[in-house]
């Protein structure tokens, strides 16, 4: 039975090195899985048997992975994917390059890069002011981002954390939550709180969150500031609406960088509400300073079963 599948493509600078020389690794990807691929702005629809489809989309996601990894293409390669069943295992050997310590945790555990996108993201977050990365669940977007936000701090690069996320299941209405702002906040900013307890410590954490050296806030609360000599890190940035997402980056000052995290398959705003992620990225891709990182399924390194249930939404066009 013949179906056909859409593929969003959020990096077009990737999707036309996918079709260079003249459509010359999408004709090759077409022919080795006897699938139809029309490319289009920011998609890619593919059309076939449900199983040469499904494969076809695996190929191409790990194809974009190496691009976004700053890898380049060549027929040789393309060649081993598509001849080879198991060619996520030989993507999985061939990242050995990216495996560099970049930091130890507070009892001198190593922390590395797991794939070529997250080593391109570590270096796109070294080398640009701001650093958009999207992704699926368990690609280390989030954690990655506070990792370089506390080495930046070590290094005295910048003088404060701020780690900010959107309150959605709270509608933002936090006043009418008992407690002070970290008591409001807590169930949202949870997951922020995880990586700094791993990367630092419970203690060290508790120091300089009472030193105000670590902020952690609801987005509505930016309003009205500008933050010079910091790190800032807007979590779960799917769920910001386009107002929101424009007050955001107006604040970072002097001598700032900021990093926005988010999963655009996992919006939890209103039905019709646009997405301030998808705006932003779309708005502001080719400015020099800023920087669109795409992680994929293959970048996923949570438990064995993470890669297949986001692959078998997928199927089910969820």
């Amino acid at each position: 039975m013949i179906k056909n599948i859409n593929f969003e493509i959020i990096n077009n600078e990737d999707l036309a090195e996918l079709c260079a020389d003249e459509f010359k690794y999408i004709k090759m990807i077409e022919v080795s899985q006897n699938i139809k691929l029309e490319i289009n702005k920011d998609n890619i629809n593919i059309s076939g048997q449900e199983e040469d489809i499904y494969k076809g989309k695996k190929i191409i996601d790990v194809l974009l992975g190496r691009i976004n990894s700053g890898l380049k293409l060549n027929v040789e390669t393309l060649e081993h994917y598509t001849s080879n069943d198991n060619f996520q295992e030989i993507i999985d050997k061939n990242i050995e390059n990216s495996k560099e310590a970049i930091a130890f945790t507070y009892d001198n555990k190593i922390i590395r890069a797991k794939s070529h996108g997250q080593k391109y993201y570590i270096d796109s977050i070294n080398r640009n002011d701001l650093t958009f990365c999207l992704g699926p669940a368990g690609t280390g977007k989030t954690f990655l981002a506070v990792l370089m936000a506390t080495e930046a701090l070590r290094k005295k690069e910048v003088k404060k954390i701020i780690l900010v996320r959107p309150a959605v299941e709270a509608g933002e209405q936090l006043g009418f939550l008992p407690g002070d702002l970290q008591e409001k906040i807590q169930p949202y900013i949870r997951p922020l709180y995880d990586s700094l307890f791993f990367l630092l410590g419970f203690e060290q954490v508790e120091k300089l969150l009472e030193r105000k050296v670590i902020e952690i806030a609801p987005l509505a609360y930016m309003r009205g500031r500008t933050l010079d000599d910091a790190f800032i890190i807007l979590d779960e940035g799917q769920n910001a609406t386009v107002e929101q997402m424009k007050m955001f980056l107006t604040r970072f000052g002097f001598n700032s960088k900021v990093v926005v995290t988010g999963d655009p398959s996992q919006n939890d705003l209103k039905k019709g509400e646009v997405s301030g992620l998808l705006h932003s990225v779309e708005l502001l891709r080719g400015i020099k300073g800023i920087k669109i990182i795409k992680l994929y399924k293959n970048d996923v390194f949570r438990h064995h079963l993470v890669k297949e249930i986001i692959e078998a939404y997928e199927k089910g066009g969820i």
